[in-house]
């Protein structure tokens, strides 16, 4: 498969981006072929190379696995782009690039002298896109946020948690991992699609506080037809009982799902048919409804029992159920992805073999693979500048010797 030609190949992208949504929209690019170099900078690195977890519980720029797992495939130089130096080589950069793409507040690559217009002067069919947190206009258009905050605005933390209590939100910032970044790979597939049969690039505006209401679709139209959508918990219209319950072990639970009354049988059954569950209106969806203490009950129930081996046996009497895994169980015992070959192991020059997430989803006439682990910062800059950019020995030392590249 090494030797096969990945469907990007011969894709070059100028990946301006940086911390969540942004590095994440030019991976799954990156990792089917297209050529992405990462412009950074020593004097304000991205912020998610200093985040937690560091490789052996080593804080370093280069040990950063929430960086690294955005990463794979990419190369990285460093450019001041501050210096009249370091934008003429960024706008050599983009001159031999197919893509540009920034997560950077509006205006920003403009005061830079590389926005759109400078792009198309050196390059006139780049395709061209920005990641702005509420878009390049309108009253919020200087806005500027991450993940949490757009979460926040987009109405997906007003939906997650319990009416009676404060919204706790996604766990992570979930706008910058699934629907912004794939929104613009998208887009700039799109518009490669687009370029090969006109020639004529674009430039793509994703404002990411837009992008993320289409996560709430169905409380959008709900709201619509006037009846307001609110925090309900594990609450299901469809399902009864439906939530996680507690099992054998510290923070072991189990999560269950009753769609019709014959699964609900089925459940009690497998529980040993609790006195409790013998209630007369317990057998339709809408008496368990009404039960106020329904999820309390069953809590008492499941608490004695393994997670897997009650996820096991619901499945096998047709209860929809499974054991809810930590981040350690689908790394170390999840037997469907071991199997799929989901985890790929990298060498990194410093924090040596690192699991990655594979990508996931197989493309059979075209597939991608993780090439390479994630760029030491500034690890291809002389490189690039050299046999890309046109830049001789001799003037990459004196680049270097003024901070202009590193």
């Amino acid at each position: 498969m090494t030797g096969e030609r990945l469907p990007l190949a011969g894709v070059r992208i100028a990946d301006f981006t940086w911390v969540g949504a942004g590095p994440f929209l030019t991976k799954p690019l990156a990792d089917h072929g297209a050529e992405v170099i990462k412009v950074e900078s020593r004097t304000r690195t991205d912020v998610i190379r200093d985040m937690p977890p560091f490789a052996g519980g080593v804080r370093g720029l280069n040990r950063s696995g929430y960086f690294a797992n955005r990463n794979s495939s990419k190369k990285s130089i460093c450019l001041d782009l501050k210096t009249g130096e370091g934008r003429d080589l960024a706008l050599r950069l983009i001159a031999a690039s197919d893509v540009v793409v920034n997560n950077f507040t509006p205006g920003t690559m403009d005061r830079l002298g590389l926005g759109y217009e400078a792009a198309c002067e050196v390059r006139p069919d780049v395709i061209y896109l920005e990641m702005p947190m509420q878009g390049a206009t309108g009253p919020h258009q200087g806005f500027r946020g991450y993940g949490l905050s757009i979460a926040a605005a987009g109405g997906v933390y007003g939906l997650s948690g319990y009416p009676d209590r404060p919204p706790v939100g996604t766990g992570t910032n979930y706008p910058d991992h699934v629907p912004n970044p794939l929104h613009g790979a998208i887009a700039v597939l799109a518009a490669l699609r687009n370029r090969r049969r006109t020639g004529r690039g674009q430039y793509i505006e994703l404002a990411q506080l837009e992008s993320t209401v289409n996560l709430i679709g169905p409380a959008m139209v709900e709201a619509a037809a006037g009846r307001p959508a609110v925090r309900r918990g594990n609450e299901d219209d469809t399902a009864v009982p439906h939530g996680v319950y507690p099992c054998v072990g510290e923070d072991r639970w189990c999560a269950i799902a009753v769609v019709d009354d014959d699964q609900w049988t089925a459940l009690v059954e497998v529980l040993g048919t609790p006195d409790w569950a013998r209630a007369p209106a317990l057998a339709s969806a809408e008496g368990r409804r009404a039960e106020p203490r329904l999820d309390e009950l069953l809590g008492s129930a499941t608490r004695d029992w393994e997670p897997d081996k009650l996820a096991d046996a619901l499945a096998d009497a047709g209860v929809p159920a499974a054991r809810v895994n930590n981040a350690s169980d689908l790394i170390e015992s999840d037997p469907q992805l071991r199997a799929r070959q989901h985890w790929v192991t990298l060498h990194h020059p410093e924090m040596g073999d690192s699991v990655y997430d594979g990508i996931p989803y197989r493309l059979s006439g075209t597939p991608g693979r993780l090439r390479w682990a994630a760029p030491q910062l500034g690890a291809d800059t002389r490189t690039v500048c050299t046999e890309l950019l046109g830049v001789s020995g001799t003037e990459y030392d004196r680049l270097a010797k003024t901070g202009a590249v590193g």
